[in-house]
């Protein structure tokens, strides 16, 4: 065995000493400082060499102050050996002195260090808590933040992703300035991470958002879910968690393991690719379901209404002066959205209602509705079904489930032309797109910014024109060849005076202010949409049944429909008259679209959901009624 030396042994135990840090260096200060004093002291009480004959703690307090201040030493008289020991406690004063600036120096400073790290827990309670990182998520606060506007005691939101957090903090300062009475607390570490997951404090949370990220989103979306639902920490309550799969077959993965909890996943590609179909064939869609889900209008609410029991949804129609009823939320949960007029709403149903407030949904406690009967068109009817061509720009992932959901509304005979630079397209589509009923498609490869190849399809030959962004490349990069083609597209329009429906599909918010440039019909921010949904459900988890009936393409759907179909135009007329012309077609009225406004960003593009039902309005032949229909 071998030995080691006194001087080796105490540099070991000195080295493992200091290694713990602070509070340990700190402490060993205290006991050399307190060891010098009370030395000094006792030395100059055995030798009587103390002025004035002061006594041991006196002796004792000169010491410290001359530990604590070397310039007290100045004015010291007495004997030489009392002025040496006084010498001897002030040098070892100016050491300790100085290491305890140097500790408490590196103390604040690995302090600070920690807290720009973001490692620190947050205590919050009925908080909501943002993992992950990606541009959906300045969507997301920002319509929480308007969620919570009205909340007397504000409301907190944490953000944990694997970022740095000073410039997860400027980010959103940057694009979030103003976040009224909702404290945004951000830190760093990984959803996945067990350790991690307990700093934002999920267990107290009142809703959870999980964001999807990652070269494999579905797969961080599971450790993310199971990493919260399977906890050792867990509470027993059920947690409330939104997130987004693209995958269908990941869905039933991610209900199995949070089987006790109240987790709502958003199948993306799918919304989006109903969405997309739905408006390219009806402009300003798009508009109408954004006016839905933001919290910056009006929003949907629930509501029991005992008055309204034993009474038809027909009735409950004409109830509301500043409310629009869209459904009736039966006792079991099942939500239906505008069913038959004669259905009986029972004691404890409910109805959801667009309204601008909860406290604002209020019965209007008329007993004479204000028709005008004379402004009623009874004869209106839409023109009937025939084979349509759909041309479709660029391709993602969303594109082949595009193609199977306008198989459902067009008519049989109906064409698909996919123009995309994407190799072996046409057997991928033929794949993905499954069995098509009414439509035939057809695959041209080519890139969709080339100008002479748009002059060849002739795209005014079309009834519908959809861009898609190509969802592999970076959202700008994406953007950037949208931007190319729409405004191809728009000087082939202008320039050959045959103006053709334009529907895009962009990635990023802000480059919606550069297309407009091009005069799109219609632009689907992807990803905003999705944002949008989320941070609905997260406020309220009720409203999923909702949207899965809003998006659903079996039953009852929202239109836009000719104004002319329902009342006469170019005459003031109230929205009674235009809920009751609606009701008696068995739909139900949300609002109008205005052309006048649609290219108009501070008007909502024209769209007008939940309007005052006594206020008047001259519709022009152009303009749009929002419905609900089957049809």
């Amino acid at each position: 065995m071998k030995k080691y030396t006194f001087k080796q042994k105490f540099q070991y135990w000195f080295d493992n000493y200091m290694s713990r840090g602070s509070g340990a260096m700190l402490t060993g200060l205290f006991v050399l400082s307190a060891l010098i004093i009370f030395v000094a002291a006792a030395l100059v009480k055995i030798t009587n060499s103390a002025p004035d004959d002061a006594s041991f703690m006196q002796v004792a307090w000169m010491s410290l102050l001359r530990t604590l201040d070397s310039g007290t030493m100045g004015g010291d008289t007495g004997s030489p050996f009392f002025l040496f020991m006084m010498l001897i406690v002030t040098f070892g004063g100016v050491f300790v002195v100085s290491a305890l600036i140097g500790i408490i120096n590196n103390g604040i400073e690995d302090k600070m260090d920690e807290l720009r790290k973001g490692r620190s827990q947050v205590l919050e309670n009925d908080h909501t808590v943002i993992l992950g990182w990606t541009p959906q998520i300045f969507t997301v606060i920002s319509e929480i933040i308007l969620a919570n506007e009205n909340r007397k005691s504000g409301a907190v939101i944490v953000v944990l992703a694997d970022q740095d957090k000073v410039e997860m903090e400027d980010a959103i300062n940057e694009r979030i300035p103003d976040t009224k009475n909702t404290k945004v607390i951000c830190r760093s570490g990984s959803p996945i991470d067990l350790t991690d997951l307990e700093i934002a404090s999920p267990h107290t949370a009142r809703s959870i958002i999980v964001l999807a990220e990652g070269a494999d989103p579905d797969t961080h979306i599971i450790k993310s879910v199971l990493a919260i639902t399977n906890n050792p920490n867990r509470h027993a309550e059920p947690y409330h968690i939104i997130t987004q799969i693209r995958d269908p077959k990941n869905m039933d993965v991610v209900k199995m393991i949070s089987a006790k909890d109240t987790v709502q996943p958003i199948l993306t590609n799918e919304l989006i690719a109903r969405v997309v179909a739905q408006t390219s064939r009806q402009s300003g869609l798009s508009l109408v379901y954004t006016e839905l889900m933001n919290f910056g209008g009006d929003e949907i609410y629930f509501k029991k209404e005992p008055a309204l029991s034993g009474k038809t949804y027909g009735e409950a129609l004409l109830s509301y002066e500043t409310s629009t009823v869209m459904g009736i939320r039966k006792a079991d949960g099942t939500c239906a959205m505008s069913p038959s007029m004669d259905t009986r709403i029972e004691a404890d149903d409910h109805i959801f209602v667009i309204a601008e407030d909860d406290d604002k949904i209020n019965l209007s406690g008329l007993s004479r509705i204000p028709l005008d009967e004379s402004l009623i068109q009874i004869n209106g009817n839409s023109s009937g079904s025939k084979p349509e061509r759909a041309l479709i720009l660029g391709w993602n992932r969303s594109g082949a489930i595009i193609v199977r959901e306008l198989d459902n509304y067009v008519a049989k005979g109906s064409q698909v032309t996919v123009v995309s630079d994407i190799e072996d397209l046409e057997h991928q589509i033929l794949l993905d797109s499954g069995k098509l009923v009414n439509q035939k498609i057809t695959v041209q490869k080519g890139d969709i910014r080339d100008r002479s190849l748009l002059e060849k399809l002739e795209a005014a030959e079309y009834d519908h024109v959809i861009v898609l962004a190509y969802s592999h490349l970076e959202p700008q990069e994406a953007d950037a060849i949208t931007l190319v083609t729409l405004l191809h597209l728009r000087d082939i329009a202008e320039r050959d005076e045959t103006p053709f429906s334009i529907v895009s599909e962009m990635l990023d918010l802000r480059n919606r202010e550069l297309a407009e440039a091009a005069k799109v019909d219609d632009f689907i921010v992807s990803e905003h949409l999705i944002s949008l949904m989320m941070a609905q459900l997260s406020e309220n988890a009720e409203l999923l049944s909702v949207f899965t009936d809003i998006f659903d393409p079996e039953g009852a759907e929202i239109y836009l429909k000719p104004i002319s179909d329902y009342v006469i135009t170019g005459q003031p007329v109230n929205f009674y008259t235009v809920t009751e012309a609606a009701r008696r077609r068995g739909e139900t009225a949300l609002g109008y679209r205005l052309i006048s406004e649609a290219h108009d960003a501070e008007k909502s593009y024209g769209i007008h959901t939940n309007p005052k039902k006594a206020g008047k309005v001259s519709f022009s032949s152009e303009d749009k009624l929002i419905v609900i229909a089957e049809n």
